[in-house]
């Protein structure tokens, strides 16, 4: 194996003392953790970019200094490499200077104090206030089905519930003297959300009307039922909101959590606290809210752009 990797090596243009000990890295990983052809493909792209860039200023792979490896990163940032290839590259350098120093090739560790970019959570997708009017005027309320729809629609977005949940409601769980809803989430934990007067008046409406007609004589006790008189289910759900947004016009993509992000998003647009969010969306960690801080600041900019004097 060794051998038909050391031709790879020389074939790219190393220097042979950095082609040994990149092939006897490759060598040691694999029979360590059994990693597959492409990963240490991966590796070995890595680290021979990093050996020619250090050896184009005279020095060598295996002597490297934190310096050195720097410039490497700085180059490749500088050529458009993403953050996401940054991280893997110092990634593949620890690794490497890991095993010199535990081979005892090496007294030190360059990587020790080479901080890896940051990646951030790709940031939710989010309807826009115009786009979610439209959403909820999708669909025909002179219809039971229709009803039931306006009505979820208009509950989702009030309180930001997961799909799961959402569909998952039944009869004892609503309250609507109160104006709440009684939520298990996610690790079996229950929390009480709010769904505003005008998801209560369109849910009061179809229990009324539109899950009677459903209904008939049968008993359930989901609040949103099929014409059969079932519960309805998450992906027959997601079907209908895909339906109706086609005939809303809305041509971006829509996610299972399209609809919660849009509730967090419009409420921190509006000036609602992080925490308090956290809370309705049921999140155990503010870490986990925390994806939405962008919103929040941008909020602060619009503010301060539009109320200081020398905004």
């Amino acid at each position: 194996m060794t051998g038909s990797k050391g031709a790879v090596g020389a074939a790219e243009g190393l220097a042979p003392a950095d082609t040994a000990r990149l092939e006897g890295f490759l060598d040691a990983v694999w029979m360590e953790h059994g990693l597959s052809e492409h990963t240490l493909a991966a590796y070995r792209s890595d680290l021979a970019g990093a050996a020619r860039h250090v050896a184009a200023a005279g020095g060598s792979l295996e002597r490297a200094g934190r310096a050195e490896l720097m410039g490497y990163l700085a180059a490749r940032v500088a050529s458009g490499a993403r953050p996401r290839t940054t991280a893997r590259l110092v990634s593949s350098l620890r690794r490497f200077y890991r095993w010199l120093y535990r081979e005892g090739v090496r007294g030190d560790d360059p990587t020790a104090d080479l901080a890896a970019p940051r990646l951030g959570r790709p940031l939710p997708a989010a309807l826009t206030e115009a786009d979610v009017e439209a959403l909820l005027l999708a669909p025909d309320v002179d219809d039971p089905i229709g009803l039931r729809d306006r009505s979820m629609l208009e509950l989702i977005y009030a309180t930001g519930l997961r799909v799961s949940e959402l569909v998952g409601l039944t009869m004892d769980a609503v309250n609507r003297r109160q104006g709440v809803v009684r939520v298990v989430g996610k690790g079996g934990r229950e929390r009480l959300v709010p769904m505003g007067e005008e998801a209560a008046e369109w849910l009061g409406h179809y229990l009324r009307v539109g899950r009677t007609e459903l209904l008939g004589r049968r008993p359930s006790e989901a609040v949103f039922v099929t014409r059969r008189g079932e519960g309805l289910t998450r992906q027959a759900f997601w079907y209908r909101i895909k339906r109706y947004a086609r005939l809303a016009g809305i041509t971006k993509p829509l996610s299972p959590h399209t609809l919660r992000h849009s509730f967090a998003t419009h409420l921190l647009n509006h000036g609602a606290d992080l925490r308090v969010v956290q809370l309705l969306l049921g999140h155990a960690d503010l870490s986990t809210t925390q994806i939405y801080t962008h919103v929040a600041r941008q909020r602060l900019r619009e503010l301060h752009a539009e109320h200081h004097p020398r905004g």
